[in-house]
């Protein structure tokens, strides 16, 4: 049986790119209906094992075991997230890219933050080309031991740079609406014309234009599946007592707390919080995480 690789999925249809073949066509699959009775689904980044049928299209048969999951945007066997956000229009969301992170982390992928609309920056550059105001947030993100890119598509700054990381790997691109991931591709991949957006004044974001998730190949050998735009994220795999460790700096700390299961919050003998009040671990992460923490209560009260 020929095995093979989930490119997209799209309105019940699976799209499996054959191994050992040279052609870039893929075969026009459906789900047994084995997988719906046990609650499965296959997922883009896949690997299957299907069948041909006599019209040319095919049958997943079955899927094997992934390394990795993402729940939202649905992709598996991811090597990289590449966490898309534009310094401007929309405003760069510190909140929401520490939502992202906790999601990347808890799924264990590694990360790269990518800074997109360089452009349209007003202040002026730094000598090493990076805006002033970019530096601190470089800083405090590198410093945790994210990578961090500044790009511009528009320029071509920084796109080959992302290009060379994703060689050779699944990477997935996430971020908000309007943020310039398609742009980003349409500079990578010659030829994509991906749609792009405009923001809407008013309401400050983009419109979603990549309406289903679908790997594209890369000239190095990388496959990197652009993604729905969205803006709010669930909780759905991190529980209260989970949470801190998502949050690498944490860790140091969160060890020698006084209380096994310490949440930070005002327990007596709480390293992270020494850590905080003495400057080791970022004011924005701290609050952030707390943030988050009250939203994971809340909706666990809800349910």
């Amino acid at each position: 049986m020929p095995t093979g690789l989930i490119v997209k999925a799209l309105s019940g249809y699976y799209y499996v790119l054959a191994d050992g073949t040279e052609t870039t066509e893929s075969v026009q699959c459906r789900a047994r209906g084995i997988f719906k009775k046990r609650g499965i689904s296959p997922l883009v980044g896949d690997r299957v094992v299907f069948g041909l049928t006599e019209n040319g299209e095919g049958t997943v048969d079955e899927i094997l075991p992934r390394s990795s999951e993402l729940i939202r945007p649905p992709v598996a066997n991811i090597d990289l997230a590449v966490l898309v956000f534009s310094v401007t229009e929309p405003a760069l969301n510190l909140p929401l890219l520490d939502k992202f992170l906790v999601h990347t982390e808890s799924a264990g992928l590694d990360t790269l933050i990518c800074l997109t609309k360089h452009d349209l920056l007003s202040e002026g550059s730094s000598p090493g080309g990076v805006s002033e105001q970019l530096a601190p947030v470089i800083r405090l993100y590198e410093s945790i031991g994210y990578p961090v890119l500044v790009t511009s598509a528009r320029e071509g700054i920084g796109v080959s740079e992302v290009f060379d990381r994703l060689a050779g790997r699944i990477g997935v691109f996430a971020g908000q609406s309007g943020v310039g991931k398609s742009s980003l591709l349409n500079a990578m991949v010659p030829g994509l014309s991906l749609e792009t957006n405009e923001i809407s004044m008013k309401l400050g974001r983009g419109k979603h234009t990549t309406r289903h998730v679908e790997l594209i190949r890369l000239q190095n050998g990388g496959l990197i599946a652009d993604t729905p735009g969205f803006s709010q994220l669930d909780f759905l795999q991190v529980d209260a007592e989970g949470l801190s460790g998502a949050f690498r700096e944490f860790a140091p700390y969160a060890a020698a707390c006084r209380f096994r299961g310490c949440l930070h919050l005002h327990e007596p003998g709480c390293k992270v919080q020494e850590a905080k009040e003495a400057g080791h671990i970022a004011a924005s992460r701290y609050d952030h995480y707390i943030q988050f923490l009250n939203e994971i209560k809340d909706k666990k009260r809800r349910y």
